[in-house]
């Protein structure tokens, strides 16, 4: 399947189809079944976490959601605990990235996005979607907002991670958010679920 990668002129609004119609309940039936599903994992993986280094073993983090909306996205701590609130991207630049010893390998293998099955669950995210900016990456957030990229719930994953993640420029990523928007479908999310698989596998784009 081919999607546009540059952004082009005009909004992008979710296609309104019957699967758009019923993506909502789809998100809620498999939240639930994955999170009975997983419960022993995630209780594992909160314990190792409590016992690699101090704090919580979920971290609270504000994200801006579908039209603008900020929500309190949740994660598997990955960083110490003073670590500061920035994008990957801004991170990058610090001379060193403040994760735990853990928090590589749980990033590494995306399992630290598993506690926003909760955010599915609760009608703030979907399983496919944008992947929700920081307030403070306001670039990401304009552009979303002019080209109706953030007309769709935000997802845990999306078109962009399995596209290049952290190596794609700001514009390219929207540019994928609006075509993921312009072309919503089973098709379309079937293809980013299987092809994310992959993009864990190995590791593409994932800084």
């Amino acid at each position: 399947m081919e999607f546009t990668e540059r952004l082009s002129g005009g909004e992008a609004p979710v296609r309104v189809t019957a699967y758009s119609k019923c993506k909502r309940t789809l998100d809620i039936i498999g939240a639930i079944v994955l999170l009975v599903v997983l419960s022993p994992l995630l209780l594992l993986i909160a314990i190792a976490i409590c016992l690699d280094s101090p704090g919580t073993a979920i971290y609270q983090q504000t994200r801006v959601g579908r039209q603008g909306i900020p929500f309190t996205i949740l994660k598997f701590r990955t960083m110490q605990v003073n670590a500061p609130t920035l994008s990957t991207a801004e991170m990058q630049c610090l001379a060193q990235i403040p994760y735990t010893r853990l928090g590589i390998w749980l990033r590494r293998s995306s399992l630290d996005e598993l506690p926003q099955l909760w955010n599915v669950l609760a009608g703030q995210m979907s399983f496919i979607g944008p992947r929700p900016a920081l307030p403070s990456q306001t670039d990401v957030n304009t552009l979303r907002a002019q080209y109706g990229a953030d007309a769709a719930y935000p997802g845990i994953t999306g078109l962009a991670q399995i596209m290049g993640r952290d190596e794609l420029d700001v514009e390219t990523k929207v540019g994928y958010d609006a075509a993921y928007c312009r072309q919503l479908s089973f098709q379309t999310d079937l293809n980013i679920f299987l092809r994310t698989f992959a993009a864990v596998k190995t590791g593409q784009g994932n800084k």
